[in-house]
């Protein structure tokens, strides 16, 4: 089973101050803010890994690598409207569908909208994000037509791009990864901990998600900062949802156990991102996701790697 989740710092409460000096060595303070210019860019390497472990054996290990052009291209007193742009993506799978879906992704242009800190507001083209690749969904149809359900299954690859909703929550994971710490102060060797949502990708209500986000290291030579969140879902809440929609789907209610017998299902994301103090640009950012049920651990990795 391929889940995933998503999850945004924006949505816990912290309190903020704006400021021009992002590290403060007088508290051991660091506010993640962004500071940018119209026309300023940066370029990233972002590279997604998922497989699967069962017990010591890994199976179904799939590697895209692609880079993306992120740009300033607007400003207001209290916005940013910032172009994604992605292009030169490389795959290894198995898989030619999958394989076939990352060509024709390319050069896709996401423009996001932030606040004047860099907390993410909404995807703003998600209109012409949806029509790229639901066109590019019809060209791997024709492609790959003698295939047996490939409409259905392409159909749910695509889910994630039918709406706004779905877009800024689950299409967009390298901004979202990219922004998270955005907008709040932390101070050095305090975990800050709270609740936030999560999105549920079958419907319904968003899952509890339980955070803690600290700042583990602040390089005032070099005028970066570390920071680490660790995030985890209610496993009641996400094997309930996991199970009511297998249960519902066509022909597979008849087959499925009772819910007491159905196993738990946990998800943990841990991630960490090294961010330039002065302009708020991410230097180095991974993150890594575990999706666990009877033994078997689905595994996705994100690293996000200025040029």
């Amino acid at each position: 089973m391929n889940v995933f989740f998503k999850a945004s710092l924006f949505l816990i409460l912290f309190a903020h101050t704006q400021a021009f000096a992002q590290i403060s060595m007088s508290d051991s303070t660091v506010q993640v803010v962004g500071y940018w210019y119209v026309g300023e860019m940066e370029s990233y390497d972002i590279s997604y890994e998922t497989y699967k472990v069962n017990g010591t054996d890994t199976t179904e290990r799939e590697l895209t690598r692609y880079e993306v052009d992120v740009t300033i291209k607007d400003s207001t007193a209290n916005t940013y409207t910032i172009e994604w742009f992605y292009k030169n993506y490389e795959i290894q799978t198995e898989d030619p569908i999958v394989q076939k879906i990352a060509s024709v992704a390319e050069d896709i242009r996401v423009l996001i909208k932030t606040d004047e800190l860099g907390t993410i507001i909404e995807v703003v083209n998600w209109e012409e994000v949806r029509d790229f690749m639901l066109e590019a969904t019809e060209t791997v149809k024709k492609e790959f037509s003698d295939v047996p359900e490939i409409g259905p299954i392409l159909d749910q690859m695509m889910g994630i791009y039918t709406s706004k909703q779905a877009i800024e929550g689950n299409a967009i994971k390298d901004a979202i990864q990219f922004y998270n710490y955005h907008g709040a102060k932390y101070t050095l060797g305090e975990e800050l901990t709270g609740k936030m949502y999560t999105q549920n990708n079958y419907g319904g209500e968003p899952f509890d998600t339980d955070v803690r986000v600290s700042l583990d290291e602040i390089n005032e030579e070099n005028d970066n900062s570390v920071f680490r969140m660790y995030q985890t879902i209610d496993s009641e809440q996400l094997t309930d949802a996991t199970y009511n929609y297998l249960k519902d789907l066509g022909g597979l209610g008849a087959q499925m156990p009772p819910r007491e017998s159905f196993p738990p299902l946990t998800t943990e994301t841990w991630s960490a991102s090294r961010i330039h103090g002065s302009t708020g640009w991410i230097i180095y950012s991974i993150e890594t996701r575990e999706v666990q049920a009877e033994g078997t651990v689905q595994v996705e990795e994100r690293i996000i790697d200025i040029k």
